[in-house]
Formats: C-alpha cells, structure tokens, sequence
C-alpha cells in the first residue's frame, strides 16, 4: 500500500502505475474528483475541491455577508481553476455576485487585478492560487491598504502566508483539513511538537515553527488507514488490501474516517483559519449546509 502526500496532477498521473502493478494507495491531500475517478486503486482521506469551494463561498456569504466576490486564479494551473469554478458555482446559486479574472504564470504585479476587486464593489477576494503568487498579492494588498477579505483554499496554510500578512492588517483566511487545538487530536499535537523540537533541522523544514500543519495531521491519518486495512485484510497482499479497503473506517485525529463507492472521504465540515500574528488562528468549522 502507498501513501501519497502530493498534489491532484501528480497523485492522477501515478494512478495508471498502481493500477499497473496492483497496488492500492492512499492520497492524503489530492483534492481534485480526477484521482478517484480515473483510478480504481486509489482512495484518499481529504476533502474534495468542489466541497472545498462550496464552503469557501458558504463562509463568505455567512461570515462577511458578501454578496460580492472577485475570484481570481492563475491562467491554465488546474488546481486554482477548479477551486475557483466550484467556489462561483456555489457562490452564484446562493445569489450572489461574481467577477472572475486568471493571471498568466509569472505575474509579478497584482496591482491591476487587486483595483479591479476594488472597481468591482467585491466584498472578498478569493484567490486559490500558489503561496509564492499569494504572498505576492498579500504584499501588494498590503501596500494599497486594501480591506476586503483574502480567501483561498488549503494551500495557503503556509509559513508563506503568515509572513506575508504579519505585521499589516490584511485579513487572510484559508480552509483547512486540521485544526491543532482540536481537543480529541491533543495527544498527536503533543507528541509531533516534541518530535519537531527535539531537532533543529526538522523545525527549520518546518518553517521555523512547531505548528502542525493540516498534511501532517493527514500524514499521521493515512498510516493509521494503512494500518487498519493490512489489520482487516490479515494479510500484507495488495490483492487482499484493496479487496478490503472499501469497508475500512476508523477515527483519526483529523475525524471520522469512512469512503464512499468511489473511494473518497466522506467529509462534512472543514475548518477555516485566518492568519494572525504569525499563525494561524482557528475561526469556525463550516459546513456546506450553514446557509441552506
């Protein structure tokens, strides 16, 4: 059995290789439907994009009351793209209001784009692009005195982010797998906080921090889930661990863990923070319900 912690292009690329060799794998933070439904030896414990997106656009019709967005992405980067079409699927059925932009790969001035939000009336920003373009645009934003709310999707829980938005009054906020204050992932947080400060280089890779980041948490979830189906298939034969992998739950410091017919999570929340001080400040647990 594999574990996987890489993104949706390469997590759906390596599918047809497991599929080859008859080997079941586990993705930890592969958001994209693609890797599930292209692959009959994949399953995965995080949370899909068009869930993603339908709770981003929940959050900013409930937290701030939009009813304006600007989504902007990068131009032919699949990830930014499908977060952004699901976050204005359901932002627009609830009713609101959405301007879209893409920028092509390289942009370094956002300037343009973040005036556009401005001209537009948007009442939020989301954005799912890559930290390195995220900084940039929390800078920038930063620098216009710009107040609309930034929004994107996992990705921006990062050092990246924190240390663009420390120190200015951006308002940045991301959805999440994890929480670390989590009361029933307490011993893990525990135990990985030690790990990390016992050993100065695993800290620096860390981002110089000992938070734990929502792919640790997955990482940690996705041994436990391999360990289960090898413990139900009695047996550490691939043929036996997929035949069993269907039926496998169990709870695990990011939640309950079960698979539909497909093999994806069975997910009905997400956690959002906001980065704040240089970290990351829990906010809610949203669901795609809230608003009805």
């Amino acid at each position: 059995i594999v574990l996987g912690s890489y993104g949706s292009g390469v997590s759906i690329a390596a599918g047809d290789i497991f599929a080859e060799a008859g080997i079941p794998a586990v993705g930890l933070s592969c958001t994209n439907p693609s890797v599930t439904a292209l692959c009959d030896y994949y399953w995965r414990i995080c949370y899909l994009d068009p869930f993603q997106g339908t709770v981003m656009a929940r959050f900013a019709q409930e937290q701030f009351g939009a009813q304006k967005a600007y989504v902007l992405n990068m131009l032919g980067e699949d990830y930014g793209a499908g977060l952004a079409h699901y976050f204005v699927q359901a932002f627009e059925a609830a009713g609101g209001e959405v301007v879209s932009e893409e920028f092509p790969e390289g942009t370094s001035d956002f300037t343009a784009y973040l005036n556009n939000a401005v001209n537009a009336g948007a009442d939020i920003v989301f954005a799912p692009c890559s930290t390195g373009y995220a900084s940039l645009i929390i800078d920038q934003a930063a620098a216009q005195s710009f107040t609309a709310p930034l929004l994107a999707g996992d990705t921006w829980e990062n050092s990246v982010i924190l240390d663009a938005a420390n120190g200015t009054d951006i308002q940045a906020y991301c959805s999440t797998f994890f929480d670390e204050g989590d009361e029933a992932a307490a011993e893990f947080v525990a135990g990985y906080k030690a790990w990390l400060n016992a050993n100065s280089d695993k800290l620096t890779n860390n981002g110089g921090n000992d938070i734990v980041a929502a792919v640790s948490a997955l990482g940690y979830d996705g041994y436990l889930t391999a360990i289960a189906a090898i413990t139900a298939a009695d047996s550490v034969d691939p043929a036996a661990i997929v035949e069993v992998m269907p039926s496998v739950t169990l709870t695990g410091v990011t939640g309950a863990i079960a698979f539909d017919e497909v093999g994806d999570a069975i997910r009905d929340a997400a956690y959002i923070k906001q980065a704040v001080d240089g970290a990351f400040e829990f906010v809610k647990v949203q669901t795609v319900a809230d608003l009805g």
